[in-house]
């Protein structure tokens, strides 16, 4: 098993952990693994990248411009700005809802989210979209995007992975009293139809 997968969002998003997580599963499946990540001002919405490279010991932690397999984008402006990393016939999934950046609220600047999917759908036909918002909404919570995200990703087979394979590894590495949330995000996930 080999593959670079690389994950943006912005912070609160829980792109890290989705990141650990799939790493995490490599090991279990005894692949080596490895993760990155590119955290600016997390904490106040900035923008968050994780790198997670499966299967070559024999590689740098970053994965290089060109040459992801995956790209996760948990929001569409963060997704459009990592796509130089995607391999031309590299796979994307995108979260459709915008986290609109404060400098954007205070400028009076524009934020064309739709301009920048219809982007991302008109030069990628290896694509999912997903309405994370109204997914969330049924787990209760926007909390569990990133699980939600990775069942999505699971179903559709964008990671190498079984839905069993993850669930073991929140269940192992997840806190006691958040894993029925998890377990509720990654079936919610799994059972996403297609958006567009």
């Amino acid at each position: 098993m080999r593959i670079d997968c690389l994950l943006a969002g912005v912070g609160g998003q829980g792109t890290v952990l989705a990141s650990k997580i799939i790493a995490q599963t490599a090991i279990s499946n005894q692949c080596f693994a490895r993760t990155s990540e590119t955290i600016g001002m997390a904490q106040r919405g900035g923008c968050v990248v994780s790198h997670v490279r499966i299967g070559d010991q024999n590689c740098s932690p970053a994965i290089p411009i060109g040459m992801a397999d995956l790209i996760i984008g948990f929001e569409p402006a963060e997704a459009l700005r990592n796509i130089g990393f995607l391999k031309s016939d590299g796979q994307l999934l995108v979260n459709i809802n915008p986290i609109i950046p404060v400098t954007s609220s205070l400028g009076g600047s524009s934020y064309q989210a739709a301009d920048m999917i219809d982007y991302l759908q008109s030069t990628r036909r290896q694509a999912v979209f997903v309405d994370g918002q109204k997914l969330c909404a049924a787990a209760g919570t926007a909390k569990v995007l990133n699980v939600i995200m990775l069942g999505v990703a699971i179903k559709q087979q964008l990671l190498p992975f079984s839905r069993e394979e993850v669930l073991t590894t929140i269940t192992e590495n997840l806190p006691a009293k958040f894993l029925e949330l998890n377990r509720k995000a990654l079936e919610i996930g799994y059972n996403f139809q297609q958006y567009v």
